[in-house]
């Protein structure tokens, strides 16, 4: 499913943020990736959708070398995956059914499947009743759920989850993390950077640390690990 061999990035200052990563994970998988802040996380992270390029070395997801391909072939790449930010990214002018809706719209669906797949989505993570409200209208638990709805919308392969509780109070952390194992139990892979000790320590998964750009522990079923 995702495959990396020796992956090196170094970016244009200088700064090399992950040195010679290998790490397979398989199809269905759950894994947290943990780690101190600047240990390079994020950019293990954003290399598994393509929003930074490895230095050297190979990404294979789904049989795509996500090192090697073209830039004009990442879109079609990215139909397969889904991705969940921190920040939500949703588009403050749309509705919540149109948020989720513009996930199938680029990929030129037809309005009687969008409807159809969206309204699936939105009753999936509770907000069924919630599809002509605005992003400011609704909670940032609701508007993560929103986001969680839109990157599932196209049922990807790989789910790919940055910090998807960090902006979160525990409780509504505690319903993200709900619906994301239901969303594994449906075979989805699930790949999440977290700093969550409680959520990590409870929820007990596959758990990868990264520390100065390495692997410093790969462990099924794994602790956090670290004190925050």
């Amino acid at each position: 499913m995702i495959h990396m061999k020796d992956v090196w990035k170094t970016y244009p200052n200088g700064v090399m943020a992950i040195n010679g990563i290998n790490i397979d994970i398989e199809k269905g998988e759950f894994v947290y990736v943990v780690g101190p802040s600047g240990a390079g996380k994020s950019t293990f992270i954003k290399m598994m959708y393509r929003e930074e390029k490895p230095t050297r070395g190979d990404i294979i997801i789904n049989r795509n070398n996500l090192a090697k391909v073209k830039e004009r072939h990442i879109p079609y790449i990215r139909r397969n995956m889904g991705v969940i930010f921190q920040d939500f990214k949703l588009l403050p002018n749309l509705s919540v059914y149109e948020n989720v809706a513009f996930a199938m719209e680029v990929i030129e669906e037809s309005k009687t499947n969008i409807r159809k797949k969206v309204m699936n989505v939105l009753e999936i993570v509770r907000l069924k009743n919630k599809a002509r409200f605005f992003p400011h209208e609704i909670s940032g638990g609701e508007q993560q759920r929103v986001a969680i709805a839109r990157a599932i919308v196209n049922n990807p392969a790989v789910l790919i989850a940055d910090e998807p509780t960090g902006n979160l109070d525990p409780e509504t952390s505690w319903e993200i993390m709900h619906i994301l194992e239901e969303i594994n139990d449906r075979g989805t892979t699930i790949v999440m950077a977290t700093h969550n000790k409680e959520i990590v320590n409870t929820l007990r998964k596959r758990v990868i640390a990264i520390e100065e750009g390495r692997i410093a522990r790969d462990e099924q079923k794994g602790d956090y690990g670290y004190e925050r």
